[in-house]
């Protein structure tokens, strides 16, 4: 156990490192200086290191041209921020969050390494989006001081973060974690250690299920983006949000989640993404993914009952998933709904939108598919045909 009278996490002056200086580091070194920490970015690439710094600098120079905030606190952020160019000096650090690349071999040398330099009640989280957080922990002396700590981008921006204790994590890390989120004015939901966590994992048939009808011949990428936005209500269609995304990291999350759930079809991977993937067309950053950046978009076909029906069958299929989450425990309903909005912008909770929908309806879409395909990937949660029987609904 980690002695209490050491854990002053909810203290403003804080000590947090942030390992790795990519997009999500920053992002999460900005955050947590914002509420008055201490915060040491550190990056074994140099220059990677010098583009963090330059980038911080351009984000808060903006906040202040908007009047988001004044210089007095630009400066006030920017002073709570140092760069580090060896893990030793992060050996103060309160809490240490790593963001580096999605490799489970990488991330569990990182944290063998760390425990060298830190203290015995530093907490060690990882920002992994979807890998087992018990694997990273048991590459330490120490792992019941481990920890998921999963912000979504761009972390200042996004509400939501995902806390995620591994099965050695213990409780009393738990709940310093949670505070100290919840003092960064983040919005917690707690997963439970399976893969692709909550977000990852429930919101894999917005992609799996629009290329599943693109590869059917049904509708094409801007039609189904068309119908996601203008029907759905989503705030982006499932083929530019993978070019948003990148096509490689998106494929990479699908796959690890498929791997890890021990090949369940309801996670298979996409041909058609795969292959954009291996051409090198990873969306936006490249220039050319789903959609090519250099010529004029495609129009949709505007036909609403075509679009209705793209709507009803990718949003039964995330109903399902997230029924799934709930029906195995890996989190509350209001924890679910929580990371769905505010993790991923999704206009309403899944859970709630089922309310809304009738679970009655849920089950016979999903039946009506499943007698089409005769596929697993359409089966019905066993909680949502429970509920049914019952009369019951989410939140009622």
């Amino acid at each position: 156990m980690l002695k209490k009278e050491n854990r002053s996490l909810m203290e403003t002056n804080l000590k947090v490192a942030v390992i790795g200086s990519g997009t999500m580091g920053s992002g999460i070194a900005q955050v947590a200086a914002t509420a008055g920490c201490e915060v040491k970015i550190f990056d074994s690439n140099l220059s990677a290191l010098e583009k963090s710094k330059s980038s911080l600098e351009t984000t808060l120079a903006r906040l202040v041209e908007k009047e988001k905030i004044d210089t007095k606190e630009k400066n006030r952020i920017e002073n709570n921020i140092s760069f580090a160019h060896s893990l030793s000096e992060l050996s103060h650090s309160d809490l240490v969050i790593e963001a580096i690349v999605e490799n489970l071999d990488i991330k569990r040398k990182l944290f063998s390494d760390l425990e060298t330099y830190v203290s015995p009640e530093t907490i060690l989280a990882s920002n992994t989006s979807s890998l087992s957080i018990a694997s990273i922990a048991a590459s330490c002396q120490k792992p019941e001081r481990v920890i998921g700590i999963h912000f979504f981008n761009p972390a200042p921006l996004m509400q939501l973060v995902e806390v995620i204790p591994a099965i050695q994590t213990c409780h009393e890390v738990l709940t310093i974690t949670i505070q100290t989120i919840t003092d960064w004015k983040k919005v917690v939901a707690v997963a439970k250690d399976t893969p692709g966590f909550i977000v990852n994992r429930v919101a894999r048939p917005f992609y799996s299920e629009a290329l599943r009808i693109y590869e059917e011949g049904k509708a094409d990428f801007a039609t189904i983006d068309w119908a996601m936005k203008t029907i759905g209500g989503f705030r982006m269609g499932p083929f530019e949000l993978m070019d948003f995304i990148g096509n490689d990291v998106n494929y990479t999350v699908t796959e690890t989640v498929f791997t890890a759930f021990y090949f369940d079809p309801r996670y298979k991977p996409s041909f058609t993404q795969k292959r954009l993937s291996e051409a090198g067309f990873l969306g936006r950053k490249s220039g050319r993914g789903f959609y090519n950046y250099h010529s004029e978009l495609p129009k949709p076909t505007e036909d609403k009952q075509l679009g209705q029906y793209i709507v009803d069958r990718i949003l039964v299929m995330l109903i399902n998933e997230a029924a799934e989450a709930y029906f195995l425990n890996i989190a509350s309903a209001e924890d679910i709904d929580n990371a769905m909005t505010k993790g991923v912008n999704y206009p309403k909770g899944l859970l709630a939108w089922a309310d809304e929908k009738g679970i009655k309806w849920c089950v016979e879409k999903l039946d009506e598919l499943y007698h089409e395909y005769h596929e697993d990937r359409y089966r019905c949660s066993p909680i949502l045909r429970k509920m049914d029987r019952e009369n019951k609904t989410f939140f009622n």
